[in-house]
């Protein structure tokens, strides 16, 4: 019987495909598993479609990379707007301009509505677009400000859901003006007020670590075979855990949170530091105390360029990777 298409054998392939000499293989296996209804979680279908898609991006084929992010669409059309944003920035980058303008114009209201929806202007930047970026950016912002000055009653959740998306919104547009050399103005001087008050916004997350432990798949199969009363503490696949991270560092920069990253962290060098300070490997706190420990390598800093590899070490651009994962 063929094997089913994994979460994580797609990030495999995924890691594999960056700069292969001969990605048709990686593809195949891919497509071939859409094709034949072998992903093992349907939800990752267009997941699978996306990063052959992606690989093509990288090979320089964006035609069939833009056939693949088209029939990603088609499969999963309920969740289809992040599939959708490649699919308009590839067809800017082929010089289809129009068509590519009209499917991430159609999409812009998420900006408004959606705090992780900055991607639609990742895919105009970098396909060229920076001016009219930075444009959509200054809008939403300009919108969701004059919603919270008018609508000064609305429920606790709504106020905290318009800062989440003043803070991302306001970073995302700073970030992008430094690219583009452009001095400081109003919206870059709240960006920098935001981020000053992040001691203040972690201390809103309970005091969460701004560094957090994460194990590599090989080391998180180990540390519940070591350990197995950690399986209550921990996700049940390495998948989720580095998606429950990933989420847990969005949900720490939307409230303020810099300096944000994860220790990668070894079985081994647990059960050493746990036995030199005579506590229990498998404690939060003596956890907690490990992750604090570790320095040089064994840091990675977060968020990664949404091009450079992803902080989860599979070796995918963290925008084909970990990123999708804080996307509702």
């Amino acid at each position: 019987m063929p094997e089913l298409l994994t979460a994580d054998r797609i990030e495999e392939i995924g890691s594999l495909g960056v700069n292969s000499p001969d990605p048709a293989p990686l593809i195949a296996e891919l497509v071939g598993a859409v094709d034949e209804g072998r992903v093992a979680d349907p939800a990752d279908t267009g997941y699978a479609l996306l990063v052959a898609a992606d690989i093509l991006e990288q090979a320089g084929d964006l035609a069939d990379a833009l056939t693949l992010a088209t029939r990603a669409i088609a499969e999963q059309p309920d969740e289809d707007a992040y599939a959708r944003s490649v699919r308009g920035g590839l067809l800017l980058r082929l010089g289809r301009s129009d068509e590519g303008m009209a499917e991430l114009t159609a999409l812009r209201p998420l900006l408004e509505t959606n705090p992780n929806a900055t991607y639609l202007v990742d895919e105009l930047a970098d396909a060229g677009h920076a001016e009219l970026a930075m444009g959509w950016l200054t809008e939403a912002l300009d919108a969701i400000l004059a919603r919270t000055r008018n609508q000064q009653h609305e429920s606790e959740d709504a106020q905290d859901e318009a800062a989440a998306m003043i803070y991302g919104l306001a970073q995302r547009r700073h970030n992008l003006r430094e690219e583009m050399g452009l001095p400081h103005d109003e919206y870059d001087n709240l960006a920098d007020r935001l981020r000053a008050a992040s001691d203040h916004a972690l201390d809103a997350l309970d005091d969460g670590p701004a560094t957090l432990l994460f194990w590599p798949q090989t080391e998180f199969t180990a540390l519940l075979l070591r350990w197995p009363t950690l399986a209550d503490s921990y996700p049940a696949t390495w998948d989720e855990h580095r998606a429950q991270i990933e989420r847990a560092l969005v949900d720490a920069s939307r409230m303020g949170g810099a300096d944000l990253g994860v220790a990668v962290g070894t079985v081994a060098d647990l059960a050493a530091f746990a036995d030199s300070e005579g506590s229990d490997p498998t404690d939060e706190e003596t956890q907690d105390e490990y992750a604090d420990s570790l320095t040089g390598s064994d840091l990675r800093a977060w968020p990664p360029g949404r091009n450079d590899a992803c902080w989860c070490g599979s070796g995918t651009k963290y925008k084909k990777c970990c990123l999708p994962r804080s996307r509702g």
